[in-house]
């Protein structure tokens, strides 16, 4: 699936954290509402890994707290997502192998960039997101606090832990594996690579209870091969290329408010410089971003409270998925903006 229903922001020539440019930077984005007068109703909601645009509707909708008739969306593409500028669209020679690494704070400054000068927004609603969305979140709120009003992030967290990264480090090593993979250069796509990289995925999204319970049957499918072949191996072969995940995997294994100008690395002086009111939301059995992990977090943000949504589906309770999972995040959305 592949829509061009987006916007485009010129960024030009993007000075990055590691001291690279990256030459006529795009960020693609997609609107949804309308912006008041007064612009006082807007909300920022970040993709997440590997994910586009459109994979983030679920949870936008009249009568939904993300209510387009009230407040006025905006969706940035993750640089990387094929969508924004990637290895896959950016031009020689920064193309493929060679596209710069880009931070989760080089992703928030440019978003920050588009919201302030393609529309003049001076205070953000809400920031809100799943997975690496939530960390984009946090990193709004530490890069921007007096910009940022609210924070609702889900199934993420504002430091990649280094279990995380020994997760991620096996996702890598199945796609690289693959001799099509070509250190980056192919023509074309490492399919066995990633329906490989699939199948590790396979083992942390969900969790446990969730395949002993067989809840892949609720998604429609008859057989735990054909869930792993229909859901996770489509997955990653619905238009997602290899050198794009890579680059986000980079992203993601770096993420770090800590990491801030200004912070010297340390991320517990980043959590507390946020000023905005925040709902944390971690998944009671997700694998890789554990709730205990967030407890951490909470403690040392200044007016924030702990939910965790219950249930058996792991990361993906954050996915847009499960109805269950849907109606408890979106009702903490709705508390939170009616503070």
């Amino acid at each position: 699936m592949r829509r061009t229903d987006y916007e485009v922001f010129d960024l030009g020539d993007f000075a990055l954290q590691s001291g690279t440019t990256l030459r006529g930077a795009k960020l693609a984005y997609k609107t949804h509402g309308s912006l008041a007068d007064d612009r006082s109703n807007a909300v920022v909601y970040p993709t997440w890994y590997s994910g586009r645009y459109w994979e983030n509707e679920w949870l936008i909708g009249e009568g939904m707290a993300l209510d387009p008739t009230r407040y006025f969306i905006i969706v940035p593409n993750l640089f990387g997502n094929g969508v924004s500028s990637s290895p896959s669209n950016t031009p020689p020679p920064f193309d493929r192998a060679r596209f710069p690494h880009v931070t989760l704070y080089d992703n928030i400054r440019a978003q920050h960039r588009l919201v302030t000068e393609r529309f003049g927004i001076e205070r953000l609603r809400l920031v809100t997101g799943w997975s690496m969305g939530a960390q984009q979140t946090y990193q709004w709120a530490v890069a921007y606090p007096d910009m940022v009003e609210r924070i609702l992030p889900f199934c993420g967290s504002p430091r990649t832990s280094d279990h995380n990264k020994v997760f991620l480090e096996g996702v890598k090593a199945a796609l690289t594996a693959d001799t099509a993979w070509q250190r980056g250069w192919y023509d074309t796509q490492p399919w066995t690579g990633l329906r490989a990289m699939a199948r590790v995925y396979a083992g942390w999204g969900f969790s446990q209870a969730f395949y002993w319970q067989e809840r892949w049957r609720d998604l429609g499918y008859t057989s735990l091969e054909s869930f792993l072949v229909g859901f996770w191996e489509g997955f990653f072969l619905d238009g997602r290329d290899a050198n794009n995940l890579l680059a986000m995997l980079w992203t993601w294994q770096r993420g770090d408010v800590g990491a801030t100008p200004g912070f010297d690395g340390d991320t517990e002086r980043a959590l507390a410089s946020i000023t905005a009111q925040a709902i944390v939301m971690p998944a009671q059995k997700d694998l890789y971003f554990p709730p205990e992990d967030e407890e951490w977090t909470v403690s040392h943000l200044r007016q924030a409270e702990l939910r965790i949504i219950p249930g058996v589906w792991g990361h993906f309770a954050g996915g847009g998925l499960n109805p269950e999972d849907t109606a408890f995040i979106d009702a903490a959305l709705k508390e939170l903006l009616a503070r």
